[in-house]
């Protein structure tokens, strides 16, 4: 039996650890373990990858399993590592590391769409994982702290990664954002501190009441409610206050980056914490969301 690690993401993410096997019997391809239709419909993109190799398949059955095997999966994601175990099964040994990319039926590796949100979490479940990712999230992914990244653009590559020491090598990429080089530790935890100060309370003229419960509300992170005339300093109080709160932690900002992509939004890294500022008169689906509730 050889084995790999990948990941989901459901509520949560989970480290899912993905194991082959030959068996004596009728040929054949099968994955269990609470499969998706997504992960179940890759063995077809499996077979054509490796044929386009001129992968002989073996006379035996082939069985997939996505441990824990109580656990739903998603994703094509999956395929890369489906993929190699069977191609290196006869391999003496396998490095389990993290792989993770969906096949083309020519070879080649792709990206999917929350792949980025999942090595996000990963980096702050699992210190210095070593990890193989499609080529043209390189970029990206050999930012994030706490991942050794590696990098390949089709299956031919993957394979030689494992057989090839020195392919591996020069495969691996490594670039750290300069949001991260000004790192602080206290108390063991390292804290990433805002040098982005776009606004500023000196702006503010006079309200040191408003002010004081500004720094009150920040440090103790609370909740806070402007009340006034209109130009007393409201608004421009609360558009200041968010650069006052107290820095993120590295798993903060990688967390804030990751919901943010699994949204589809800008995932760019950012000191600044998340902040929501509603004026008054927004209504609650508005601030909320709408729809309809389900029964």
């Amino acid at each position: 039996m050889k084995s790999l690690r990948c990941a989901t993401y459901g509520d949560g993410l989970k480290i899912i650890d993905v194991e082959s096997i030959f068996s004596r019997g009728l040929p054949g391809f099968s994955i269990v373990g609470l499969a998706s239709t997504s992960i179940k419909e890759s063995t077809e993109r499996v077979k054509a990858a490796l044929l386009a190799l001129d992968f002989s398949f073996p006379a035996q059955k082939i069985t997939i399993n996505l441990s824990p095997s109580d656990l739903p999966k998603s994703g094509s994601h999956f395929d890369l590592a489906i993929a190699l175990l069977i191609a290196l099964q006869k391999a003496k040994s396998l490095e389990k590391i993290f792989v993770f990319g969906e096949l083309g039926l020519d070879g080649s590796v792709k990206s999917t769409a929350n792949l980025f949100s999942i090595l996000l979490f990963l980096s702050t479940q699992v210190k210095n994982a070593k990890v193989l990712v499609p080529k043209e999230i390189v970029q990206k992914a050999s930012m994030i702290p706490n991942l050794e990244i590696y990098a390949v653009s089709t299956l031919e590559e993957a394979i030689s990664f494992f057989n090839d020491s020195e392919f591996a090598k020069s495969i691996r990429f490594n670039a750290t954002h300069e949001l991260f080089s000004n790192v602080i530790e206290i108390s063991g935890k390292r804290y990433v501190p805002n040098l982005n100060f776009e606004f500023d309370f000196r702006d503010v003229l006079g309200q040191d009441r408003a002010k004081r419960a500004c720094v009150i509300a920040a440090v103790g992170m609370h909740n806070i409610l402007f009340e006034g005339s209109p130009g007393s300093g409201k608004s421009m109080c609360a558009k200041r206050l968010v650069y006052i709160m107290a820095p993120q932690s590295l798993e903060e900002v990688l967390k804030s980056a990751a919901y943010r992509s699994l949204n589809l939004q800008d995932s760019e890294f950012t000191s600044t914490r998340a902040f929501r500022s509603p004026h008054h008169t927004s209504t609650k689906s508005s601030i909320f969301g709408g729809g309809c509730e389900i029964q």
